[in-house]
């Protein structure tokens, strides 16, 4: 009995479910989501429904927030997480899934309000949602420029805010416009043991629908599988990474033989890339603050065959007399996640306070990894946030206090970039993730 239940596991019912759970716990979305179908029997169609309206009901939360505003006639009615999301969904499939009749949505709706305890709730879901159809399913608008961005993109005014501020109108506007859909799938081929060219065919093979980036040479594009379920991937001949990364990496400029330190390495991206790129000879060592984390990297170096990595646990704000002095040093830090939110949109709902003290920590680990350059070694100062207080900031404050250091132009590989030494990436740029990278050089 069990059993059938699972299978006939309700799309809608689910995703309501889960964005509960992500607005509830704070939890990051593609964790509750991956979670959730580990255990699944969901059929392949229901999934990516499931996953269309999940994802697509999180990033336009505020906007229907607006919208139910609007039919809530008493001030004071507060509704349950559960039927919020109940009507959010049900306004996704009215305004975003062309393939769902108006009146599937709104009956299926109304069938899951009819389990609540609350007799009225079931009436009040179809009443809002026939409402809204009837009044043309017209969009709240804002007052000013800030208010009619927020309001159109979903994003919260204080942040609409601090990116007018730093970026100015235009590039906000583009930023947030590219902040809704799905982010595509890249991934960056293992040139140890395969070419684009020959990685490209063989996926192909596997059924997969693969297209050449045309800003990275080892980067390919792919939809039609999970990339994880390939043979091409069980092989080790590529893994997941956007555009940004490779950048960043690209930027580094790790050469065969080097030593090369990556000081906030997991899941390990960024340094199986640098170990590719080293023709995986030389040293790579990847660390991590957590002991378990620090498997992550381990596992996905032996499944690349990329003998050269070496994972180990570390606190990046302390320094370690024990470890090389190094020709390369990556210093990705953790940030707030302001450039992955088409990724993770949770994270646009955040109270920007709590984002506060993350340039202390960052410039303890900036600080702390510039130790471990070479004269004449490079250091790479990176973060996949779109902030200037972390990005920016945290530079200029660097390099006021060390003389020793001074930057460096990026050169080939960034196009029209090439001779910026500090780059906030923004997604129009080269279709990637938001990002920053900056180039420091210890002096001779």
């Amino acid at each position: 009995m069990a059993e059938k239940e699972i299978r006939t596991e309700n799309p809608r019912k689910t995703a309501v479910k889960l964005l509960c759970r992500v607005e509830e716990g704070n939890a990051y979305s593609n964790l509750v989501l991956d979670e959730h179908f580990k255990r699944s029997r969901m059929d392949a169609r229901d999934t990516a429904f499931c996953t269309a309206l999940f994802y697509g009901t999180l990033e336009r939360r505020l906007t229907f927030d607006e919208i139910i505003k609007r039919y809530i006639t008493r001030p004071g009615d507060k509704l349950s997480l559960e039927v919020r999301n109940i009507i959010r969904t049900a306004m996704y499939q009215l305004l975003y899934m062309d393939s769902v009749p108006d009146s599937a949505a709104v009956n299926e709706a109304v069938k899951l309000a009819s389990k609540n305890r609350n007799p009225t709730v079931k009436g009040f879901v179809n009443g809002v949602l026939r409402a809204f159809i009837r009044d043309e399913k017209r969009l709240p608008e804002g007052k000013g420029t800030a208010e009619e961005l927020s309001v159109k993109y979903s994003c919260p005014l204080p942040l609409v805010n601090k990116w007018l501020t730093e970026l100015g109108a235009e590039k906000t506007a583009q930023l947030l416009a590219d902040s809704l859909g799905r982010a595509p799938v890249t991934i960056r081929t293992n040139t140890t043991r395969v070419t684009p060219d020959e990685l490209a065919e063989k996926l192909s093979a596997e059924g997969l629908t693969v297209r050449r980036n045309k800003y990275v040479g080892e980067a390919l594009e792919i939809s039609g599988a999970a990339p994880e379920k390939t043979a091409a991937y069980a092989e080790g001949l590529f893994h997941v990474q956007d555009v940004s990364c490779m950048l960043c990496c690209k930027a580094l400029g790790a050469e065969p033989g080097m030593t090369v330190l990556d000081m906030c390495a997991a899941p390990g991206g960024k340094t199986f890339t640098i170990a590719e790129m080293m023709e995986n000879c030389g040293k790579v060592l990847a660390f991590d603050l957590h002991k378990k984390r620090e498997g992550l990297i381990a596992s996905g170096a032996e499944r690349l065959g990329l003998t050269i990595i070496s994972a180990d646990e570390n606190d990046a704000k302390t320094f370690r007399d024990d470890l090389p002095a190094a020709d390369r040093v990556l210093c990705d830090v953790p940030c707030s996640g302001l450039g992955v939110i088409r990724r993770k949109p949770e994270i646009k709902y955040k109270d920007l306070t709590e984002f506060e003290r993350l340039p202390q920590i960052q410039c303890e680990i900036l600080d702390t990894s510039s130790r471990y350059v070479k004269p004449g070694g490079v250091l790479i100062y990176s973060t996949c946030t779109v902030s200037d207080a972390e990005n920016g900031g945290v530079v200029r404050k660097f390099l006021e206090a060390h003389p020793e250091f001074e930057t460096a132009a990026f050169g080939e590989g960034f196009g029209r970039f090439g001779g910026e030494t500090a780059l906030t990436v923004l997604p129009e740029y080269f279709g990637s993730d938001g990002f920053f990278i900056a180039k420091l050089v210890r002096k001779d």
